[in-house]
């Protein structure tokens, strides 16, 4: 098999018309460019140019493959430089992995802005509540809420707080409130699907830090948290979703807090990716604006008031 770097050197001398200068602009000395012509015309079986001490010129075999690789390694030569420059501005696809309730907290106006200042940016969202493989699905960047699994990957905690509990007015009226996590267990909880059996585990934590499971149960469940929410705010359940998706609702009324002394603890939401190495600079410069847009909000559901 030929080797790339040897037809490379001699395309470089035969444009030049000098070891010298080729070597000089190699940044290597001469008497290796002129060790590795030699190597690539014993592989190739034929000279390729007729050397003395005044002079250089291409025998007919030469002139022959250079005419072949001639262009070649200038397009190779081109296309890295076209890639060196490339880098120093955001440009090419984005893919990024988040779950299906990604705009309903992610405002489409900072999608906008960050299309504008950047033309040669393409993003394509990919939208599911179902984790995706970032190597096997060709993901750029995955926000993710709960435990990460995968430690291989490099993940940036945007932040650590999840949510309380949360029931319409409606269902409230008609069940009642829970005065305790265990009469959480007498009520309907949407939630999605169960780690086992017909029961689901909460892991709560209370304003004293410590964490506890809570086992619950309901009648509607989905692994889509919009669909949960949805759920909740019609009456068939109490939730406990993260304050970024619900924070509109309470803010008008449609849901209430349950037990707020509790939040759903261990969550939270991180954006990760596959490698610190080589990060294309479209990817990073997309992760410091979303990390610097969400990172501002303030999704802390607060401890204490009055039980609903």
């Amino acid at each position: 098999m030929l080797d790339l770097n040897e037809v490379a050197m001699f395309v470089h001398v035969a444009r030049l018309g000098s070891f010298a200068e080729a070597a000089r602009q190699l940044r290597v000395p001469s008497a290796t460019v002129s060790r590795r012509i030699r190597q690539l015309e014993a592989h190739l079986g034929t000279r390729l140019l007729q050397r003395s001490t005044r002079k250089l010129a291409l025998t007919s075999a030469g002139e022959s493959f250079q005419e072949r690789c001639g262009p070649a390694v200038e397009a190779l030569i081109r296309a890295g430089r076209l890639q060196v420059a490339g880098g120093q501005e955001p440009s090419g696809l984005v893919r990024v992995a988040a779950p299906a309730s990604f705009f309903e907290f992610f405002e489409m106006d900072w999608v906008a802005d960050f299309l504008a200042a950047h033309p040669r940016v393409r993003l394509d969202f990919v939208l599911d509540d179902v984790v995706a493989d970032l190597i096997a699905d060709r993901i750029d960047v995955a926000f993710r809420g709960g435990p990460l699994r995968d430690s291989s990957y490099v993940a940036r905690r945007i932040f650590a707080s999840y949510g309380g509990l949360l029931a319409s007015p409606a269902y409230l009226a008609e069940r009642g409130a829970p005065a305790s996590l265990q009469e959480l267990l007498e009520h309907d909880c949407v939630t999605q699907p169960p780690d086992t059996g017909n029961l689901s585990t909460w892991r709560l934590q209370g304003p004293d830090g410590v964490e506890q499971d809570v086992r619950v149960r309901g009648r509607f469940i989905s692994n889509v948290q919009s669909a949960l929410l949805k759920a909740a705010c019609a009456g068939l359940g109490i939730a406990a979703l993260p304050s970024i998706l619900t924070a509109s609702d309470v803010a008008a009324g449609r849901l209430v807090p349950v037990l707020p002394q509790y939040m759903r603890a261990g969550r939270g939401l991180s954006v990760i990716y596959a490698s610190r190495q080589h990060v294309p600079h479209a990817v990073s410069t997309f992760v410091e604006m979303a990390m610097e847009k969400l990172g501002k909000q303030d999704w802390a559901p607060s401890f204490g008031g009055a039980a609903a």
